[in-house]
C-alpha cells in the first residue's frame, strides 16, 4: 500500500526539483535530504543503466529521495516543418562541421517502459511524473510496491486529472518555472498565474497535498506558497550555480553575466515551451520553431552539445526561471536552509 507524506523524513520544506540533462546530481539529492528537505533525480534523456546508477549512488548515502519520468505525451512534429526548421539550423550547425538529422525525425518515449520497470523492481521512496499522466494501473502499481507517487500539473484541471489517475500527490509548476512546463497542453498558451494563487486554486479543486514550484527564488516567494497551502516548495533554478550542481560551466557563468536580462518561453530548443535565458538562438529561432517534442529536441540536440563544448551561451539551452538571478555560487544546503529560514 502507499505511504502518505508523513512517512518521508522531511522537516525543511524546501526540495530540491529534478533537473534533466545533468544538472540534478545525485551529490544534490543528497544534499537537500541532509538539510531535511527531499531531493529528486531526474531520468528523463538519461537511460536505464544510468539512472539505474544514479539510484545506487543516492541509495548508499542512506537518504530518502525522489525519482521523476518524462510520461508519455508526444507531441508529433509535422514532417515538413521539421525539415524546413532544420535547413534553417544548419546554417549554426555549419559552425561546428554537423549535419542535422534533417531527414530522420525521431519520436521515442524515452525508455519509459523500462525505466517504469525498474522502479518496480527496486522502488524507491517517491516517483514524480512529468509532461504526460501515466496510467491508473501504472500509479496502483507504483503504490503497491511501497512507493508514493506524485503528478506535476500547471493547472486546476490537470490537477483533477491527476488526482482521477490516483495520485498521492501534486507538484503544482507556474509558468515562472525554469526549464521545460510541466503542461499537459503545449500547444495552448501558459497562463501568467502566481504560483501562490495557483497553488489555492489547485487545493479549492482536489484535496490532495501539494508542493508547490516555479520562480521561487527568495524566502518571501517560499513563506508565500507556504501560505497560500502548499506542504513545500520545490527549487530548481537558483540550485545551478551551487557547488553540488552538474551544470556545465558555461551555463553556470550565463546565469551571472549581466548581459542575461531576461527569460522568455521558447520552444525553439525541444519542440515544447520551457523557460530560457533570452540569447540569440532564442531570439532568432522562436517565431520558425515548430512544435514537435521530442523530435525537436533530438534535431538541436547535437548543436547544443557542440555550443556548450565552444562555450557558446548564445546559442545553448540556458534552462532558468525568473528568480534565476538569486543563484549563487555556494553549497546546495545554504541556498535550501536560507529559503527556508530567511537567514
Amino acid at each position: 500500500m502507499p505511504r502518505d507524506l508523513t512517512s518521508l523524513p522531511t522537516d525543511l520544506p524546501v526540495w530540491a526539483a529534478p533537473m534533466a540533462g545533468g544538472a540534478g546530481t545525485p551529490a544534490l539529492v543528497a544534499a537537500a535530504a541532509r538539510v531535511g528537505g527531499l531531493g529528486f533525480l531526474a531520468g528523463g534523456y538519461k537511460t536505464p543503466a544510468d539512472l539505474v546508477a544514479q539510484i545506487a549512488r543516492v541509495r548508499a548515502t542512506g537518504v530518502v529521495f525522489g525519482v521523476n519520468l518524462f510520461a508519455p505525451n508526444p507531441v508529433p512534429v509535422a514532417p515538413d516543418a521539421y525539415r524546413t526548421y532544420a535547413r534553417v539550423l544548419q546554417r549554426e550547425a555549419d559552425r561546428y562541421h554537423l549535419t542535422l538529422p534533417a531527414e530522420d525525425v525521431t519520436e521515442d518515449d524515452d525508455a519509459w517502459a523500462e525505466k517504469l520497470a525498474l522502479l518496480l523492481k527496486a522502488p524507491v521512496p517517491l516517483v514524480s511524473f512529468t509532461f504526460g499522466l501515466p496510467h491508473p494501473d501504472t500509479v496502483r502499481a507504483l503504490q503497491s510496491v511501497g512507493s508514493l507517487v506524485a503528478q506535476t500539473v500547471t493547472t486546476p484541471a490537470e490537477a483533477l486529472a491527476a488526482a482521477e489517475t490516483g495520485a498521492d500527490l501534486l507538484i503544482v509548476q507556474s509558468a515562472a518555472a525554469g526549464g521545460h512546463s510541466a503542461t499537459l497542453t503545449p500547444a495552448r498558451p501558459l497562463a501568467p498565474t502566481p504560483l501562490p494563487d495557483l497553488v489555492s486554486d489547485v487545493r479549492h479543486a482536489v484535496p490532495l497535498p501539494v508542493i508547490a514550484a516555479g520562480g521561487i527564488a527568495t524566502p518571501a516567494g517560499a513563506a508565500a506558497a507556504l501560505n497560500a497551502g502548499a506542504h513545500a516548495v520545490m527549487v530548481g533554478t537558483v540550485l545551478l550555480r551551487t557547488h553540488e550542481s552538474g551544470a556545465s560551466a558555461p551555463y553556470k557563468a550565463a546565469l551571472a553575466d549581466p548581459a542575461f536580462t531576461d527569460t522568455t518561453l521558447t520552444r525553439a530548443f525541444t519542440g515544447r515551451p520551457a523557460r530560457a535565458l533570452r540569447n540569440r538562438f532564442t531570439d532568432t529561432y522562436e517565431t520558425v520553431a515548430p512544435l514537435g517534442y521530442p523530435a525537436v529536441h533530438h534535431l538541436t540536440s547535437p548543436l547544443r552539445k557542440a555550443a556548450t563544448a565552444a562555450n557558446d551561451t548564445e546559442l545553448i539551452h540556458l534552462w532558468a526561471g525568473t528568480g534565476h538571478r538569486r543563484a549563487r555560487a555556494e553549497p546546495a544546503a545554504d541556498t535550501l536552509t536560507r529559503l527556508a529560514t530567511g537567514g
